[in-house]
């Protein structure tokens, strides 16, 4: 192996680049037959925690700007899988919600999502899988200010 190669592979950036399009890739093979990308499935699986959520609180709770928040939340909408209205106190704000074929979809794409999920860290122990969460998540945690979306209590 090319020892400039072998140096690249050792990086973090270049290791977290490559497993980021894995996964995408593992996704889309279980989920693509639904015609949601992962952030859109993101979105939609904050939506169902959260109803009635600005675009603000959802760029923040799943760490995306809030001008791509506002094209994904258009895409979903033109969908008809959410609905928007103005909020109460500020009719300036829409607020985001699931709708019935929003609900329906996040039940359907679930399992394939937790499958591509699994197929993921397929090749990790229990015990590495969990280590690898949990080191991923104090990663973030640590950089989470260096985000170009922060993501609230990351």
């Amino acid at each position: 192996m090319n020892q400039d190669f072998a140096n690249l592979a050792t990086r973090p950036g270049f290791l977290i680049r490559r497993l980021h399009q894995i996964h995408v890739a593992l996704f889309l093979e279980e989920c693509g037959s639904f015609g949601v990308t992962p952030v859109q499935y993101s979105l939609l699986t904050m939506l169902k925690a959260n109803p009635d959520s600005d675009q603000v609180s959802i760029a923040h709770a799943i760490g995306i700007d809030r001008t791509t928040i506002a094209d994904v939340l258009a895409r979903l909408a033109a969908r008809g899988l959410i609905m928007r209205k103005p909020g109460r106190e500020d009719k300036r704000v829409k607020l985001a919600r699931l709708t019935d074929a929003g609900l329906d979809l996040l039940g359907a794409i679930d399992p394939a999502a937790a499958r591509a999920h699994a197929r993921t860290l397929d090749p990790l122990s229990d015990d590495e899988r969990d280590h690898l969460i949990s080191l991923l998540t104090r990663l973030v945690g640590a950089g989470n200010a260096y985000g170009r979306a922060p993501m609230d209590d990351a």
